[in-house]
């Protein structure tokens, strides 16, 4: 880690700490209900026993002090609060889809600041809140701004990434969503009593604020500026500041010459065009995949319809659902109103400590895929999460308490090792530079779907096996075995990418050891 600072300017830090903000707030939405839903929703008061206490010093001072209009709470059912919450990765899905021809066409940073005005617009219809439906509005529009940030971002650090430390840049994405979600777990341990909660809403309008002032010295990225613009000259200037002087930028000054206008691996969006794609008969042969003087690049559709890379397609969805129904978002988004009165300590603390936990592990397993293999990382995560949920679920069963709690934080540390971080890896290893985009597309557009049918099942799930089969846990037996079904999808249809130089090598070793 040190060796990848030591030729990193100043500025460039800085332009990565601005940038990173979209996913932070990615994290910090995707989390923000978690800890106050019981009061939001006026199940209780407070959630903590500090929220109590305050809750007690601010109700005994409220009468000598400004009234409010806004109600302490939102009466809701479980299906309403499963919709608020999972409304947000519609937005996101909606973001991914119209972020990618956006960005192509009018650049990064105005990309980046698009996204900074749904965040605060978004968080603040959020905090002033007062029913379901202005709730769930809200939540759309930062679910928007989130989804875009997940394509904007990582193609912004890329671009403006020293080539030979781009891997270990990239992982700033996924950093920046766990902090988000840690401070926005934090927050809720303090503030998740009477109408504290707006506060934890409110805080994305100020994230929000300080993205889009942040944005105003951001410039725009380099390598968009000399291939989408044509200005040469401004992108050397730009990227000389962010290298420093002293560096040679003239090897990536000479990639922008080849990538006659496109630039590699540019993310598209769902509904991709395809009119550009080749109509040459002689096309349907057997080729090489990454074959991209012969083809056009290729839309969204067509990579499914193509035997050559429909393999990949597969496996690129497997695995972004994998991600999500070996069930991490059920921790992530309800684990405090779930393992309430289950546990030795207090629930909102163990979703800070679980939320260090992540973070950590992410920082200290970025290198795993690249000296373990991508699909060994991936085996060991789903085989752990799949145990820790089935301790998770024996242990809640039997009111073993501190085993409850050790399950959990297994089961968010071994998500880090590979479910986090591999599946994003993987969409742009699997095929050639000419089908990434649609492949990139199928990624997050799964990711998305997988997401919202957690967020939006899991609560009503759980609620309704609790009631038919008595007690708590049952549902982390379903988690139990979506791991191991997920264990055996990987084995038979994702191929290893470690120390492959190209898709040719990797699906061509797959189809000689066939």
């Amino acid at each position: 880690m040190a060796s990848s600072f030591r030729d990193v300017t100043p500025y460039l830090l800085i332009l990565l700490a601005i940038a990173t903000l979209g996913p932070l707030q990615f994290g910090y939405h995707l989390a923000e209900l978690n800890a106050p839903e019981d009061v939001l929703t006026c199940q209780k008061k407070s959630v903590t026993r500090l929220g109590k206490i305050v809750s007690l010093v601010t109700s005994s001072t409220s009468k000598v002090g400004p009234s409010t209009t806004l109600a302490d709470c939102i009466p809701m059912s479980r299906s309403s609060f499963a919709m608020i919450s999972a409304i947000f990765t519609v937005g996101g899905l909606v973001g991914a889809l119209t972020a990618g021809p956006f960005t192509s066409a009018r650049g990064r940073r105005p990309s980046m600041q698009m996204t900074a005005a749904f965040y605060l617009v978004g968080s603040a219809v959020e905090s002033v809140a007062s029913s379901v439906p202005i709730m769930a509005f809200g939540r759309l529009l930062t679910g928007v701004g989130a989804g875009a940030s997940t394509v904007i971002v990582p193609l912004y650090i890329s671009e403006v990434a020293p080539p030979s430390q781009r891997g270990f840049f990239g992982s700033f994405t996924q950093i920046s969503i766990n902090l988000g979600i840690l401070f926005s777990q934090t927050l809720g341990y303090f503030l998740s009593h009477d109408s504290a909660w707006r506060w934890i809403l409110g805080a994305g309008v100020m994230t929000a604020g300080a993205q889009a002032l942040g944005l105003l010295i951001v410039p725009e990225s380099p390598a968009w500026t000399a291939c989408s613009k044509g200005d040469v000259d401004s992108a050397r200037r730009v990227l000389h500041r962010i290298r420093g002087r002293h560096v040679n930028i003239d090897e990536e000054v000479e990639a922008w010459g080849e990538a006659d206008g496109k630039l590699p691996g540019e993310e598209e969006s769902l509904l991709a065009s395809e009119g550009g794609a080749s109509t040459d008969p002689t096309l349907v042969s057997p080729r090489p995949i990454s074959a991209k003087a012969d083809r056009a690049h290729l839309g969204f559709t067509q990579v499914v319809r193509d035997p050559l890379y429909r393999p990949a397609i597969i496996a690129v969805v497997g695995i972004m659902f994998a991600q999500q129904l070996c069930g991490i978002n059920s921790i992530v988004m309800y684990s405090v109103s779930l393992l309430r009165d289950l546990l030795p300590i207090s629930s909102a603390l163990l979703t800070i400590i679980i939320s260090v936990i992540n973070l950590g592990t992410t920082m200290a397993a970025s290198p795993l895929p690249d000296k373990l293999g991508r699909k060994t990382c991936l085996l060991a995560s789903i085989i752990g999460q799949g145990t820790s949920s089935l301790v998770l679920a024996l242990s809640i069963m039997f009111e073993v308490k501190i085993l409850s709690a050790i399950a959990v934080l297994f089961f968010v540390a071994l998500f880090a090792v590979g479910l986090g971080p591999v599946p994003f890896i993987m969409a742009s290893e699997l095929v050639g530079p000419e089908a990434v985009g649609a492949t990139q597309s199928w990624a997050l557009g799964a990711s998305y779907v997988a997401t919202f049918l957690v967020a939006y099942l899991f609560p009503i799930v759980n609620e309704a096996l609790n009631s038919a089969l008595g007690g708590a846990g049952w549902v982390y037996y379903i988690f139990a075995g979506f791991a191991l079904l997920w264990a055996l999808f990987v084995i038979r249809n994702v191929p290893e990418t470690k120390g492959r130089k190209d898709a040719d090598e990797v699906w061509g070793r797959v189809r000689r050891t066939d």
